[in-house]
């Protein structure tokens, strides 16, 4: 993992990615690697505006679904093709393992983090959040990083983020482009909990937090490849990894994830069985540590994810 990540505020143009997006690019890549190329024949294509093109060119790469070529334009990356090819695991993005994965991608990009993701997933610590309070920390921040946002950028991308997990609200028969909401509210791992006064004023606004509830639809085999990616991503140079690193540290499944550390080990318990004994969980009074026995190809850990679940009593 880099030191200085070059951490990207932009690029989404102001929207959040839309329902159809990507698996509409995806297909569109397989016909033509070139398409984004020309913005004109883009919007033809995918019929949408010079903006929209730019966004979901910026979605498609920041979840993984294409990947640029050496040559120019981009190509399906076997993640996108596992997931959203004809015949592939969940192409109509109805499977809430395949949104968990996409948040998963979405919320790693270590080396060109999106800010917004990073600051509020790996280092928010309060139990609520509100929007005055994340933007004074978005404008301190980028002010140590160097970097000189306006604040109404700063505000936009905070929005972005908070559309990506919340449903705009819009009006049921409301069914243009720019009303549908992101396919990841359905994940719910944002809860609207209450209000605040602002202060030197009688406004109020709304409070959000995280939700720290089990989730069941990480399954056991999707919780073992998002391990392996971290530990591949951020701790390569680790012969083991410690429960703390799993449930705490920045990129790791405890907080991309939002989980509990009790959530935590539980799954670790069940670790060597859910991904085939790649890993192994030990504990005793000196230690709580994950050794690996093997390393498991992306592509196949991917593909268990799909496949006939492990139970656990």
């Amino acid at each position: 993992m880099p030191d200085t990540p070059q951490f990207r505020f932009s690029g989404h143009e102001s929207f959040h990615c839309r329902y159809a997006w990507l698996p509409k690019a995806f297909r569109t890549i397989g016909e033509d690697p070139d398409v984004f190329s020309n913005e004109e024949a883009a919007m033809v294509k995918l019929g949408v505006g010079k903006n929209m093109v730019r966004s979901i060119r910026f979605w498609m790469q920041v979840t993984g679904v294409v990947e640029p070529r050496h040559d120019g334009g981009y190509e399906r990356s076997a993640f996108g093709k596992l997931l959203l090819k004809r015949g592939g695991a969940d192409p109509y993005l109805e499977d809430r393992r395949t949104l968990w994965l996409i948040h998963w991608q979405m919320a790693t990009q270590v080396c060109e983090p999106l800010f917004a993701w990073d600051y509020l997933l790996n280092g928010w610590l309060g139990s609520t959040f509100s929007r005055a309070e994340v933007l004074e920390g978005f404008r301190i921040q980028t002010a140590k990083l160097g970097r000189k946002l306006s604040p109404v950028t700063l505000a936009q991308h905070f929005d972005i983020f908070l559309h990506t997990y919340l449903p705009t609200q819009g009006k049921k028969s409301e069914v243009q482009e720019d009303t549908l909401d992101c396919p990841l509210v359905e994940l719910e791992l944002i809860d609207r909990a209450g209000e605040r006064s602002l202060a030197a004023s009688e406004n109020r606004e709304p409070l959000y937090a995280f939700s720290r509830d089990r989730k069941e639809d990480i399954s056991g085999r999707l919780f073992a490849f998002c391990l392996q990616d971290f530990w591949n991503k951020c701790l390569a140079h680790e012969a083991t990894l410690q429960l703390t690193h799993v449930a705490n540290g920045r990129f790791s499944p405890g907080r991309i994830f939002q989980l509990s550390e009790w959530d935590i080990r539980e799954r670790l318990e069940h670790l060597e069985e859910d991904s085939d004994g790649a890993f192994r969980f030990e504990q005793s009074a000196l230690f709580q540590r994950i050794t690996r026995a093997k390393e498991m190809a992306p592509s196949a850990m991917l593909s268990s994810i799909y496949e006939n679940e492990v139970t656990h009593a």
